[in-house]
């Protein structure tokens, strides 16, 4: 598939870590250093507005981790894409193999909240990967191809293309183990195949298609510079400032 320029998106999911304090002194810090690289962060939802508020008149994008399928109603716990526009987040994750893992999220879910948020104008980041039994049992493809396509399903070339992929491989997440340089090339040229035959070649020259799982400094470039990967979601590396800043700065040495 013909190379186009793509920027490289660096985005930190915190998880279920920090509280507003952290969040605003972390954002603030991050605001001082330079990077090429587009960069967001993924913060709880008890830091959302705190955090959008430090990165205010900076490059850094706030996103939230999650987000309700349903627009408002009695859905107690919930919060609707509307309600993360109100915050200042400009991005969500769905999908997330923790979410599908511990929350029995499915496909057809993460289609419903990727509209939401399509419909509130908020950018969603959807997360694929296969787990380590399909991963032997070589499915890793066959789950990839019924992510994209069901998660996807019903959107136009142009809505795809605005979508942030995130390729986690599930057995790599919080292991330690990261997959090698070979398949995640694979996967993600895998993965725009997929994409340029359901919703068009310029959609899948387009798409950003990052890496995740157990990405640290020292093997961020090595990741980087694979001509399909178009950035990194980042677990653990990013909570400490000077880690993701690494990181970060690990984009200047690949090969882009």
């Amino acid at each position: 598939m013909a190379h186009v320029h793509r920027p490289k998106v660096i985005v930190g999911n915190w998880k279920m870590h920090k509280g507003i304090a952290e969040a605003r002194s972390f954002v603030t810090g991050l605001a001082l250093s330079h990077f090429t690289s587009l960069v967001g962060l993924a913060v709880p939802y008890t830091c959302l507005s705190a955090a959008a508020e430090a990165a205010r008149g900076s490059a850094i994008m706030i996103g939230a981790q999650n987000v309700s399928d349903n627009e408002d109603g009695p859905f107690t716990g919930e919060i609707s894409s509307k309600m993360l526009k109100d915050t200042g987040a400009t991005f969500a994750i769905v999908g997330h193999s923790e979410r599908r893992q511990h929350f029995h999220e499915d496909d057809t879910l993460v289609n419903n909240k990727i509209k939401r948020l399509i419909e509130s104008g908020l950018r969603p980041l959807m997360c694929i990967g296969e787990t380590l039994e399909q991963h032997q049992d070589g499915k890793s493809h066959q789950v990839l191809h019924a992510q994209l396509i069901n998660g996807f399903r019903g959107l136009t070339p142009g809505q795809v293309e605005h979508i942030i992929v995130a390729y986690e491989p599930v057995w790599a997440i919080g292991t330690g183990k990261t997959a090698s340089p070979e398949t995640v090339e694979a996967a993600h040229a895998y993965c725009r195949k997929v994409i340029a035959s359901a919703w068009g070649k310029d959609t899948a020259e387009h798409i950003i298609i990052q890496y995740g799982g157990s990405v640290k400094a020292d093997n961020a470039a090595a990741l980087l510079a694979l001509s399909d990967v178009d950035g990194l979601l980042v677990g653990g590396a990013s909570l400490a400032l000077e880690s993701f800043t690494k990181i970060l700065h690990a984009q200047e040495h690949s090969k882009s």
